[in-house]
């Protein structure tokens, strides 16, 4: 089985607008490390100075070690292979990104690319397992994972495999949560809404819930 952990770094929050300019991934194969992925996206145009202050990269970066987007958009679709089990936090957020760069490159292929994946949004889980705050951040401090350097996407995909490795031991219920999305009913479904993804309103709890009520099952 192939099982990718990834995060992206953007250029802001909208998924039609802005642009990947860092993607990392970690992927597995039969429960084996085989490629520690992690490449900066020269996008030809200047950065918002505020997401050099949240990330930490700069234009020098993006100029100097920065890949083409069609170099990094042929890496997605030769890893993202059918079948493929994809795991982000807040997940809703990277598909959207990832699909909107596949569709630039391969318009007539990102559909079906996307869809052939199994996606699973550890942010979702860790929703129906401990009280607010939910980001990632909060989970490492959770589970007592090593801190890593959060904001950079090849730090919180490592952060995120821990955490991930943390929910299964907690509660071996996972599978159940794939392809599903939680969102908060306040605000709906950000980013673009897939067909192939089971959208479900998810309130904030005080605790773990039962196994009865995890998100899957209501």
């Amino acid at each position: 089985m192939k099982v990718i952990y990834f995060d992206t770094e953007t250029t802001g929050l909208q998924c039609s607008s802005c642009r990947i300019i860092e993607l990392a991934m970690l992927i597995f194969e039969d429960g084996n490390l085989i490629d520690e992925y992690d490449k900066f996206v020269d996008i030809g145009e200047p950065l918002d100075k505020k997401i050099t202050e949240i990330t930490g990269i700069t234009d020098d970066d993006l100029a100097q070690y920065g890949y083409d987007e069609g170099i990094i958009a042929q890496d997605l679709k030769d890893n993202l292979t059918p079948g493929t089990l994809m795991i982000a936090h807040n997940c809703q957020f990277d598909l959207s990104f990832i699909y909107y760069l596949l569709k630039r490159h391969f318009p007539d292929e990102a559909d079906s690319i996307v869809k052939n994946m199994d996606w699973l949004d550890t942010l979702t889980v860790v929703k129906d397992r401990k009280e607010y705050p939910h980001k990632l951040i909060d989970a490492v401090e959770h589970y007592g994972i090593e801190k890593v350097n959060f904001h950079r996407a090849i730090d919180d995909t490592k952060a995120l495999y821990q955490v991930t490795r943390a929910l299964k031991n907690e509660r071996n219920d996972l599978a159940e949560y794939i392809n599903v999305f939680g969102y908060n009913p306040k605000w709906g479904v950000s980013g673009y809404r897939f067909d192939f993804i089971d959208y479900k309103s998810q309130n904030f709890t005080k605790f773990m819930v039962h196994e009865s009520r995890i998100l899957p099952r209501r």
